[in-house]
């Protein structure tokens, strides 16, 4: 039974006994009993089937390559359903197409299928507190993206508020609580949010904050 501390963790992959091994990795860890595994589903048709009632899953673990509903269409359903839920990528695919898809589509996670306990529980806790966890490979091939001069991105001339803001945004803060702290409206920072999205050429928090991460803006 779950506790009021507990999180609810759901696991996405067409195979059973990789399912089986995911869930003894983050039972192996678990000392302290904070997670409490709430269902598995086979693919992206099976978790929308398991996803009609609550109690719904805060983190899912999710694979990529799956039939009747793969990885992509799985996290956009969630995005545009369940867009509270976090996503931690476990696949074998770590072609740079994937990757970026994934990370456009706003998964706070990427890692390969080979992890170890450690591996799963540094991703569980950093998910869990709001944050990301990605493999080298992942941050490798999203820094080369990053750094493509198609996009300009390293030349962009930013005000002093819109490096605030980018710091901010690399942080767990909430856009309201950043608000608050810059002395500035939501609109406001909605405002440079869009506008550095357009500018920067991304679609998500995550790539915004690695950008800044990556420019030395936000430690």
């Amino acid at each position: 039974m779950k506790t009021s501390t507990q999180l609810n963790i759901a696991l996405v992959d067409d195979h059973n006994l990789f399912r089986k091994g995911l869930i003894k990795l983050i039972m192996l860890g678990d000392v302290a009993n904070k997670y409490n595994i709430l269902f598995e589903a086979e693919n992206g048709l099976d978790l929308k089937e398991k996803m009609k009632q609550p109690p719904f899953p805060d983190i899912i673990l999710m694979d990529i390559d799956m039939p009747d509903g793969d990885g992509f269409e799985a996290v956009e359903w969630l995005q545009r359903t369940h867009a509270d839920i976090k996503v931690l990528v476990i696949t074998m695919m770590e072609l740079e197409n994937s990757i970026l898809r994934m990370l456009r589509l706003g998964v706070k996670g990427y890692l390969s299928k080979d992890i170890e306990v450690e591996d799963m529980h540094m991703a569980l806790e950093a998910l869990a507190n709001n944050g990301f966890y990605y493999s080298d490979v992942v941050t490798g091939v999203l820094n080369e993206h990053l750094a493509n001069p198609n996009k300009k991105s390293a030349t962009i001339r930013l005000s002093e508020n819109e490096r605030e803001f980018l710091k901010l945004a690399a942080t767990e803060l909430t856009y309201q609580q950043i608000a608050d702290k810059m002395h500035l409206s939501v609109k406001t920072i909605d405002g440079y949010r869009e506008d550095l999205f357009k500018r920067l050429n991304v679609k998500t928090r995550v790539t915004l904050a690695l950008w800044a991460v990556r420019e030395g803006i936000a430690g």
